[in-house]
């Protein structure tokens, strides 16, 4: 049964720092390409990350471009979104997903994915 955990969230004020972790098990940890999801109350869920499977190579939404970054520790089976500089706009629920077979056309599409996380809040206040 494939799980992957999400932790990390919570409340800072804008411009602080958080760092999620999305532990998965349950799976071939190599062989998954991951990524972030965010929505906010009353939108859609929307692409924030995701970091390919063999490689490493990276995709950001440019909401987020050179204020997070994806990385991944195959040895521990986690996934991290380091985010900084934070914005009021960046409050969601953050999912961590997994999936085969994405390819660089397919990272920014949800339905792409085949595992989700339960999600973690996190709060940028002003």
């Amino acid at each position: 049964q494939v799980q992957l955990s999400e932790s990390g969230g919570g409340s800072v004020q804008t411009g602080g720092s958080l760092r999620l972790s999305c532990v998965a098990s349950g799976l071939s940890f190599s062989s998954y390409t991951f990524g972030w999801f965010r929505q906010a109350p009353g939108k859609e869920r929307e692409f924030v990350a995701a970091i390919k499977r063999y490689g490493g190579n990276t995709a950001y939404a440019d909401s987020v471009k050179g204020r997070f970054t994806i990385s991944k520790h195959n040895a521990e089976n986690t996934v991290y979104l380091q985010m900084s500089a934070l914005k009021p706009e960046d409050t969601a629920v953050y999912y961590c997903a997994s999936g085969m077979g994405l390819i660089t056309s397919t990272l920014r599409i949800s339905t792409a994915y085949n595992y989700w996380g339960q999600g973690t809040q996190v709060t940028v206040s002003s």
